[in-house]
């Protein structure tokens, strides 16, 4: 079982100033079956652009670079209720609400949420932290998603899972000067673990709760170690996150 965690937490870091996207897991391994059935695929006409995970029977999140990575063809539909990408439930894009402040990836707030057109039974929720959770140095989490296992590898079919160590913040900023706010890193550094290009906007879970999103790592490079992965801290957003929420209500 941390054999199949390890793989998807290294497919969602994927880069500092690129953008992740259509990657997987490193070093991770399948995820047990029913056991992440909040975890969405975030797709296009062309398949699986992101991952994401569900708050509500109607609301993802995901990362902001999704649709901007993929200006040529935008994020149409999601895929959920399954691991395997070939069986999940096909649910449309209504709406997506981008962060306002989000410019890019390396510059923090890299956050959406995505209104599916119709409810869906087919979904276990994920939940959120309630206020802001203390994270210690070398607390072991999991990230997942369908993205690459490897540097110029393919996507994934079934979803990965692999498990990731928190780092120090300051560790972090040592690595990344240019560090944005709100964000937590773990894995890819000091490891063999992480994420890839292709796991971006999956959730960084710890203690149960998504407390981070996929964001970015080192020039796409998932050769690890390197410099640590990155994630949007989710508990910087709860406010934003259910005032959206209120104003668009489920059905």
């Amino acid at each position: 079982m941390f054999g199949l965690q390890k793989v998807l937490l290294l497919l969602v870091l994927t880069c500092f100033g690129q953008l992740v996207h259509g990657g997987g897991i490193i070093h991770g391994g399948k995820a047990p079956e029913s056991s992440m059935r909040y975890m969405v695929s975030v797709q296009n006409n062309g398949g699986h652009v992101c991952g994401g995970f569900l708050i509500t029977n109607n609301f993802v999140v995901t990362a902001a670079h999704c649709f901007d990575d993929y200006s040529f063809s935008f994020p149409t539909h999601v895929v959920l209720g399954n691991h395997n990408l070939k069986n999940g439930q096909i649910v449309e894009i209504k709406k997506k609400f981008v962060y306002s402040s989000y410019n890019t990836p390396e510059k923090g707030d890299d956050i959406m949420l995505l209104q599916l057109a119709t409810t869906n039974d087919l979904h276990d929720e994920i939940q959120l932290p309630h206020a802001e959770i203390d994270l210690t140095e070398n607390e072991v989490c999991q990230v997942a998603g369908w993205g690459k296992t490897m540097n110029g590898g393919k996507t994934v079919g079934e979803l990965r899972v692999v498990d990731v160590s928190v780092i120090n913040p300051q560790v972090c900023k040592n690595q990344w000067p240019q560090l944005p706010a709100n964000v937590i890193c773990a894995g890819g550094y000091g490891t063999s673990k992480g994420f890839c290009q292709g796991d971006s906007g999956g959730p960084l879970v710890c203690k149960g709760f998504a407390v981070g999103i996929v964001s970015f790592n080192h020039n796409s490079n998932c050769n690890y170690p390197d410099k640590p992965n990155v994630y949007t801290d989710i508990t910087k957003y709860l406010q934003w996150i259910d005032m959206i929420l209120q104003n668009h209500k489920t059905f």
